[in-house]
């Protein structure tokens, strides 16, 4: 193996996937950082554990490396695509097209309470939808789960934290709750 090549050290990061969960989030797939270390969201410019807690959605703030420990408080991770990549443009038509069934029948089986999708793109590369919103979405593809749409905790989105945190704020409301899906 070459010294600094990375692609021949990533590896598929598993999923934290159990029955009767509150909330799945579900990414596009893993960034190089998380394929290194395997876990969930450990891009240091990545802003989903910050976000997590701004919103409420966590007691504090949890570091990457504490994924598996978020099935303790009824929160699950997986992705449409396992691959890691650089970035969503990496990912091929063909592995969407098998990421879409893999993930269907993962919440086909384990039918958390809500399905999180972190990003627009997550949402329509599954749904097969063009246009969607942010929150919850009329017509689940999997009926019984409802289907929420979150905003990318990508270091890169333009969107200011304070919306972001606002739509993951609407998600902690309906899953202690205080309110229902809109």
């Amino acid at each position: 193996m070459r010294e600094g090549n990375e692609s021949t050290e990533l590896k598929e990061i598993a999923d934290h996937l159990d029955f009767g969960l509150s909330i799945v989030f579900i990414g596009f797939n893993p960034s190089i950082r998380s394929g290194q270390v395997g876990h969930h969201y450990a891009n240091p410019r990545n802003n989903f554990w910050r976000i997590l807690h701004s919103s409420g959605l966590t007691p504090r703030l949890y570091q990457a490396s504490e994924d598996g420990e978020l099935l303790k408080i009824g929160y699950g991770f997986t992705n449409i695509v396992a691959r890691p990549t650089r970035g969503a443009e990496d990912i091929t038509r063909e592995e969407y097209a098998e990421g879409r069934k893999i993930l269907r029948a993962k919440l086909e089986k384990y039918r958390p309470n809500v399905a999180c999708f972190v990003g627009k793109g997550v949402y329509t590369e599954y749904s097969c939808k063009s246009q969607v919103e942010w929150g919850f979405q009329e017509n689940p593809v999997v009926e019984g789960i409802h289907e929420f749409v979150a905003p990318s905790s990508s270091g890169l989105v333009r969107m200011p934290m304070s919306e972001i945190v606002d739509i993951y704020k609407k998600l902690n409301a309906f899953v202690t709750g205080i309110s229902t899906p809109e």
